[in-house]
């Protein structure tokens, strides 16, 4: 066994042989099958502990742990215990009814864990007792030797002892777009993650090459793993919507405590008898509280989910449909998200003279200099020799699956396939022409490859690599009409400056270069830059461009006050270079790094975040922090992300938006919501739905609260005047969750308001309720008690029987509500001004709430059932008059409100005088 340590060891900053020692395992022989069994033991398999999720009994019974739930269920129980058994199984009923929408709308629980333990599920070849064996990768132990090729996932994290031309792809780990060169060097400790290239990560594929490292860390202790802890320790943060909905379920709750209190108190006082006042109790809190608003919020968040859906958008957890809309600052990753994450060549300067490229992403696709270039229009010959050259010196392939452009291999390499096929140079049929005879593999050390080829001239060299390496031992230059010219230090210095310039543009810049070759003679790498050395050909600038609906995208977002930061594992000049084209950035601004970001305190972090809006080579943890640093500054914050590297961030932020297509199964599993196209701009669709999605409770909140305040106001009212409940506790029942249902979720239906999109976000701490809506719900209230309340005294004045008066009370109540829909279905515009069949759902739902209480009126079994009786022509009139009475002074407020709104507006503009 390894000997024990305190704390782990730097392992890129020990050789090979140290850490083959500390592991007491052999690079050559690997470990023996005892020793694998005992460190099983000790380690355990190589997976990731998944994390229990809450069973589907305890998902429903939390359905009715919310206080105003709790406050009915109480109610129910003393109901049923006084024999009230029809007003008990009613309230209970209704409970269980929302209990059960709440239960099926929730969906699925959160499986993130789940999906990183499948991410390092494969096969892999270890070398155990001098034998190669092929295993699971769930039986790797610490100090196991594996060996890896090209197309290989990693299954552990290793530290590599041997790479042979080897590369990995890390971008969902680092964020890098490119795929990283491995070796067995040793490297400084304080060297950070993504720059660690002697070690090879789980989850990261090998995409060229190979190589072999030593296990140093499985399960739950490689990187990983400990991303997965750090979402474990996560929390599940509450969204803006439930945190306003909490606050105002307590509140509403102490008011109606309070309430039932004092009505019981007063009637006692006044002599009554304790159960009349308890039932009147039970009466003001089943009224008072609004039983339709659960159902409501899940049922309007569920419509805003299935919209969303229509816009590429898929929503996992419910109330991120609404935090879409009151969200304030979206931290983007930059590689896949804000990016094509497919390198794309954007200019190739060959003799002199610099040719753009156009066209995104793997499809041989665009124009070279602004022209199509093909048979009929061949390439310049300095140009067609660069793009021969790049073409030829290639160990990529690019091949058409379905509707879709794939690559095999490095994707630099792809990118310069493409921008030869753009040139109408097939890579295919070049290697037909110039078949290869001999290469030089792409070395770390010397950072560049060369292949031997055989054409009608002879054999001829082709080199591309890094500009600095190249450039030194060029003795020539490829003009522009393609033949070899001397280069002097002059022209030599005007190609590094070009280079510079197109590095500064967030370019990765190639150099390609020639030189012909003796038959017979070695390629090697000494002979290939001694003697005359090589012909300078061009240089080949490529990016991950930007997405190019990304652009409108942050244009849309910054427009309706939404702030979007950039938050990346790539190079802080590519970052910025790509934040600059979007519109993240500005001219002038600058990145800050993750190294400099780990030097910063907490305020000083808090600092940052407000400036910065680009943050590069940033890591998992760090994610996290700015993350939680913007939270801490009262932002809501959206969190798009595709990587592993994203997952923890994405499950931190208060909503976290994850790539359909490129996407991880983890980053899609700790997300809220997944772009099934990818597209950064369905954000805006999805914000603008979010923000739909509020609007439409608000209103239903606007329309319901009145109903339940002049339902307590009316039980008040009877018992300070001593006079019979002009409603009964399951009357109240009937008109609270029939209008719900048929009237109010109506509101759910409205379509979008223009202009949603051209205001600021809400600030966190606004209530649902602003003053000016308050005065409204009041207003509504006192209009219901003095309808209600009087025209059920004037029916017993008339000598009508109870029954009589309380169904005119009863019809009181849902014909105002009627009128009032009207009113709520815009709370800024006449309900003329929306269209009046621009909501199909609204006048169906009139229609089928004007049957149920007309069978509410007349109909004997619920005569019986609910204590009604039928009333007159006469009865009706006067409800009729009274409804449209109150809808004549809601409206008059309304207008007033506004126009008193729009005047202030004006005079607080710049130059009108007044601040």
């Amino acid at each position: 066994m390894p000997r024990p340590a305190a704390s782990s060891p730097v392992w890129h900053h020990l050789s090979g042989d140290a850490v083959a020692e500390h592991w007491q395992t052999s690079c050559a022989e690997g470990l023996s099958e005892a020793e694998v069994e005992c460190r099983r033991q000790t380690h355990g398999e190589n997976r990731l502990t998944p994390k229990p999720g809450k069973g589907p009994l305890l998902r429903f019974a939390l359905q009715f742990a919310q206080p105003l739930v709790l406050v009915l269920l109480l109610a129910g129980a003393v109901t049923a215990f006084l024999g009230e058994w029809v007003d008990s199984g009613v309230i209970f009923g209704v409970t269980l009814i929302n209990a059960i929408i709440g239960f099926i709308q929730e969906g699925k629980a959160e499986s993130a864990l789940a999906a990183l333990a499948r991410s390092v599920a494969s096969e892999v070849t270890v070398l155990r007792e001098g034998e190669k064996k092929r295993l699971p990768s769930r039986a790797l132990v610490p100090g196991d030797v594996v060996l890896l090729a090209a197309g290989d996932k990693v299954p552990a994290d290793l530290r590599l002892f041997r790479a042979k031309e080897m590369k990995a792809m890390e971008a969902a780990l680092t964020g890098e777009s490119t795929a990283s060169d491995k070796h067995a060097e040793t490297l400084p400790p304080e060297t950070l993650l993504a720059d660690r290239g002697n070690m090879a990560y789980a989850g990261t594929m090998v995409v060229s090459g190979q190589g072999a490292g030593i296990t140093i860390a499985t399960g739950d202790a490689t990187e990983t793993g400990r991303i997965s802890k750090l979402m474990g320790e996560t929390p599940d943060l509450m969204t803006p919507l439930t945190r306003k909905m909490a606050a105002f379920s307590n509140w509403l709750l102490m008011a109606i405590g309070a309430l039932a209190l004092f009505t019981f108190a007063v009637g006692l006082w006044r002599g009554e008898s304790p159960f009349e006042m308890f039932m009147a109790a039970v009466a003001l809190a089943v009224g008072a509280i609004p039983e339709g608003l659960p159902a409501a919020m899940t049922i309007t968040l569920a419509i805003g989910v299935s919209r969303m859906a229509k816009r590429r958008a898929i929503i996992r957890k419910l109330p991120a449909v609404e935090t879409l809309g009151s969200t304030t600052v979206i931290c983007s990753d930059k590689t896949g998200t804000l990016t094509e994450n497919q390198m794309t060549v954007r200019e190739v300067v060959a003799g002199g003279i610099a040719y753009p490229v156009s066209g995104n992403g793997y499809a041989p696709e665009g124009e070279i200099g602004g022209r199509r270039l093909g048979n009929e229009a061949p390439p310049e010959p300095a140009l067609r020799e660069t793009l021969l050259a790049a073409a030829l010196c290639n160990d990529a392939g690019l091949f058409k699956e379905g509707r879709h452009w794939q690559i095999s291999g490095d994707p630099t390499e792809a990118a310069l396939l493409v921008a030869a096929r753009k040139a109408g140079l097939d890579e295919h049929t070049l290697l037909s022409l110039y078949p290869r005879q001999d290469e030089l593999p792409f070395d770390s050390a010397r950072q560049y490859m060369a292949t031997l080829h055989r054409g009608d001239g002879g054999l001829v060299v082709y080199a591309k690599g890094a500009l600095e390496k190249l450039l030194p031992h060029c003795r020539r230059r490829c003009n522009a009409e393609g033949l070899p010219v001397p280069l002097t230090a002059a022209d030599a210095a005007a190609i590094e400056r070009q280079a510079r310039e197109m590095a500064a543009r967030g370019l990765r810049v190639l150099a390609v270069a020639r030189r012909g070759w003796a038959a017979g003679a070695v390629l090697e790498a000494d002979s290939l830059i001694a003697g005359e050395g090589l012909d300078y050909l061009g240089l080949i600038g490529m990016m991950d461009p930007p997405r190019a609906q990304a652009v409108a995208a942050v244009k849309a977002c910054r427009n309706a006050g939404i702030r979007v930061k950039m938050i990346t594992g790539d190079h802080a000049v590519t970052a910025l270079a790509i934040a600059r084209q979007i519109g993240i950035a500005a001219e002038g601004e600058q990145a800050l790094s993750g190294g400099e970001l780990a030097a910063l305190d907490d305020a000083g972090l808090q600092a940052a975040v407000q400036q910065i809006n680009v943050f590069a080579r940033v890591e998992p943890e760090q994610k996290l922090r700015l993350v939680r640093a913007l939270q801490a500054q009262g932002q809501v914050v959206a969190m798009t992300g595709d990587g592993v590297n994203d997952a923890p961030a994405l499950k931190q932020a208060n909503i976290g938006i994850a790539m359909g297509i490129t996407g991880t199964e983890v980053a899609k599993e700790a997300a809220a919501m997944v772009l099934t196209d990818d597209n950064f701009a369905a954000i805006e669709a999805a914000v603008e739905e979010g923000r739909g999605v509020f609007d439409n409770l608000v209103k239903f909140i606007t329309w319901t609260l009145p109903t339940n305040f002049g339902e307590g106001l009316v039980i008040v009212a009877a018992i300070v005047a001593g006079a019979t409940l002009p409603i009964t506790p399951l009357q109240i029942l009937w008109i609270n969750m029939t209008t719900a249902v048929f009237l109010g979720l109506m509101l759910a239906f409205e379509p979008i308001e223009k202009g949603v999109m051209a205001r600021p976000p809400r600030a966190p701490q606004t209530p649902v309720q602003d003053a000016p809506l308050v005065g409204r719900i009041l207003l509504v209230s006192l209009l219901l008690l003095l309808g209600a309340f009087g025209l059920f005294l004037r029916e017993l004045d008339q000598g009508h029987t109870l029954a009589e008066a309380r169904t005119v009370a009863v019809n009181v109540f849902v014909l105002v509500e009627t009128v009032y829909l009207f009113n709520c279905r815009s709370l800024t515009h006449s309900f003329w001004s929306i269209g009046l069949f621009t909501n199909r759902w609204f006048w169906g739902g009139i229609g089928t709430m004007v049957a149920l209480q007309l069978l509410f009126t007349y109909a004997p079994i619920m005569n019986r059932l609910f204590a009604t009786a039928p009333i007159g022509l006469t009865e009706w009139l006067e409800i009729g008059a009274f409804a449209l009475f109150c809808g004549l002074v809601i409206g008059t407020e309304k207008r007033l409100r506004l126009g008193f709104a729009r005047r202030q507006a004006v005079r607080n503009l710049p130059g009108s005088g007044r601040l």
